[in-house]
């Protein structure tokens, strides 16, 4: 659980480091390995539901890159055209691939040929596994030959292990009940969560008042967001 102890405010930027591996420790440690330039690059695929972190780590993993001296670069599908960046050492991620159009497909597929040549690594990432991804065949050989990660969804113990451990980063006290009631009752993604834990911080900052139930009751029904 060492994971859970770390720096993960809602506003934290991307990174490995902040990324709640949980079930996910294999796939943080692929990522890891994928940092450097390597003579035989390593592709990965990550896929998995809306919110389990896909695309936290791709930024993650590109700003790894980066911070190490490597070219790196993260786009979405949206901004893929006919054309993807190519140079040497490069690791270039792609998100969201079943979103790719015919001619983003094309590049994509041209990106992979190219990749042993130039030493780059590719990171893509979809909403489901390569055999269920409606892209050209080519395409979708090319990512099945990659190294492949469901991101695993955080369970709830995971969720009420993380919101205890960063109240108590903030000097809150958060009994049971009330991480329950916000299981049930607010948005369950790690970012949402976080962002209300930090709304709770602030009314009872502002309002000189114990985190209780009533109190996160107001704090979820001021912002229908959260």
């Amino acid at each position: 659980m060492k994971q859970l102890t770390l720096d993960l405010h809602a506003d934290s930027p991307p990174l490995l480091e902040n990324f709640v591996a949980a079930a996910n420790a294999d796939l943080l440690a692929a990522l890891y390995e994928a940092v450097p330039v390597a003579d035989v690059p390593q592709h990965l695929f990550l896929w998995g539901d809306a919110g389990s972190g896909r695309s936290h780590l791709l930024k993650s993993v590109v700003t790894a890159a980066a911070q190490a001296g490597r070219p790196a670069c993260y786009l979405q599908a949206a901004d893929v055209a006919a054309t993807l960046p190519e140079a040497p050492g490069l690791l270039l991620a792609v998100d969201d691939v079943e979103a790719l159009g015919p001619d983003a497909q094309i590049a994509l597929f041209r990106a992979f040929n190219a990749a042993r040549g130039q030493k780059m690594t590719l990171v893509t990432s979809g909403a489901a596994a390569p055999l269920q991804l409606a892209l050209r065949e080519d395409l979708r050989t090319r990512i099945g030959q990659c190294l492949i990660f469901e991101v695993k969804a955080l369970t709830d113990d995971d969720r009420h292990a993380i919101l205890q451990a960063q109240a108590a980063t903030r000097g809150l006290r958060l009994e049971p009940e009330l991480v329950h009631y916000l299981l049930r009752h607010g948005r369950r993604d790690l970012t949402s969560l976080l962002r209300t834990l930090d709304a709770l911080d602030a009314a009872s900052l502002e309002r000189k008042r114990a985190v209780t139930l009533p109190l996160l009751r107001e704090v979820l029904q001021r912002d229908p967001t959260l």
